[in-house]
């Protein structure tokens, strides 16, 4: 007997990446030695401090039991402190921050919070599928808006404005924006949180490149208006190399976490003390570990240009964040063809555009995520592949 699964599941496939890391798998196995430019998970470590804090905690007998749904008051304190010092706004530890176990887990925690079956969610094109995946789970209405290459990728707000607006419950909004690297224009930011405000919808920027190959650093609640109708989620996966560790927050109208505090307190139960200790400690970081931290990926983004070069891609050199999105040329009539012709010839996996929507259909992405020398090697790779494309 084969019990059904639910219906919802019908809606949702399995992650891209969790099936190509089978494919890469596979691969290897066999001894391909396959160079992986797909993955956005940091190879570098977090801060020796950040690490001794997690030991030191763990080697107390006193530090292994359920934590609080909230946080400990220090670590929600290191938080409202790291981000008055870098955005340059105030939050009350107390009512304002919400630390979660990964930004990941927040949007699912936010949909559960917000969103009946049926109402209606603004996601964007191209945007971070987990988006989408958790809107089809809450069985919401998936209302697509379009980022554009036109636009810099970021909000076309005529196109945004000819939608009935009135229906829509929740927009998730990414910037600096994955898969893209674009960064916010402010001024169409502070015109979305005027509209969210007419039409009464909640938007949630999800925030987790801001420190990363960014000359400066943004938060939604830079902008006046933004605490009314908005959140914002964070993330130490990308910006302090703590990706396994999963630890993030969310902040905003007390209120607001209110709400979100009864689906997390019925779906997990605290976070390990030496984690929140850890993070305490990253978020401390000194300017000389996050400068030298940029100054690596500013090289290896330099040498994804070559590779890029190499296969004729176009791409924007000032893109933020930890990945670097080019555009195939009209030459080439199926990215996907492409990229497993580099996978199985070149032996290098590239993450196709297509993942993150339609308008990613003419790009790829590549991450960052690699030594200096892996890149190096697979531009050696791919340049001795003789790739040919169709």
């Amino acid at each position: 007997m084969i019990i059904e699964p639910a219906a919802r599941l019908q809606v949702v496939q399995e992650y891209y990446f969790s099936k190509k890391l089978k494919e890469i798998k596979a691969l290897n196995d066999k001894g391909q030695d396959i160079i992986n430019l797909g993955i956005g998970s940091p190879d570098l470590p977090p801060s020796s401090a950040t690490v001794s804090a997690l030991t030191e905690t763990a080697l107390d007998p006193n530090s292994h039991g359920y934590q609080s749904y909230v946080g400990i008051p220090e670590f929600r304190q290191a938080i409202a402190d790291w981000v008055n010092s870098h955005y340059g706004y105030e939050r009350d530890p107390n009512t304002e921050i919400l630390p979660l176990m990964g930004s990941k887990e927040g949007i699912m925690h936010i949909s559960l919070a917000f969103l009946n079956n049926g109402d209606k969610v603004l996601v964007p094109n191209p945007g971070y599928p987990t988006y989408h995946s958790v809107s089809n789970l809450v069985q919401a209405e998936i209302i697509s808006y379009d980022l554009c290459e036109e636009k810099n990728w970021n909000i076309d707000l005529q196109k945004l404005k000819s939608l009935n607006l009135d229906e829509i419950k929740l927009m998730w909004i990414n910037f600096p924006n994955m898969p893209t690297g674009a960064l916010p224009d402010r001024a169409v930011l502070a015109e979305l949180i005027l509209l969210a405000k007419k039409h009464k919808f909640l938007i949630i920027n999800d925030n987790p490149y801001s420190t990363i190959l960014t000359q400066e650093l943004f938060s939604i609640f830079q902008l006046d208006g933004a605490e009314d109708v908005c959140l914002e989620l964070n993330s130490l996966s990308k910006s302090h190399n703590m990706a396994g560790w999963r630890v993030g927050w969310i902040s905003g109208n007390s209120d607001y976490l209110q709400t979100i505090l009864k689906v997390k307190s019925n779906m997990d139960s605290g976070m390990f003390l030496g984690i929140q200790k850890a993070a305490i400690a990253a978020l401390q970081n000194s300017v000389h570990w996050h400068t030298e931290l940029n100054e690596q990926y500013a090289r290896r983004k330099a040498l994804v240009g070559k590779i890029y070069q190499q296969l004729s891609i176009q791409f924007d050199a000032k893109c933020s964040g930890l990945f670097v999105w080019g555009k195939i040329p009209d030459s080439i009539n199926d990215v996907e063809k492409m990229v497993d012709e580099i996978l199985y010839q070149a032996n290098v996996f590239i993450t196709p555009g297509f993942i993150f929507g339609s308008n990613g259909n003419r790009f790829v992405r590549v991450s960052l995520c690699a030594t200096e020398v892996m890149i190096e090697k697979a531009l050696v790779r791919i340049k001795n592949a003789q790739l040919e494309f169709s």
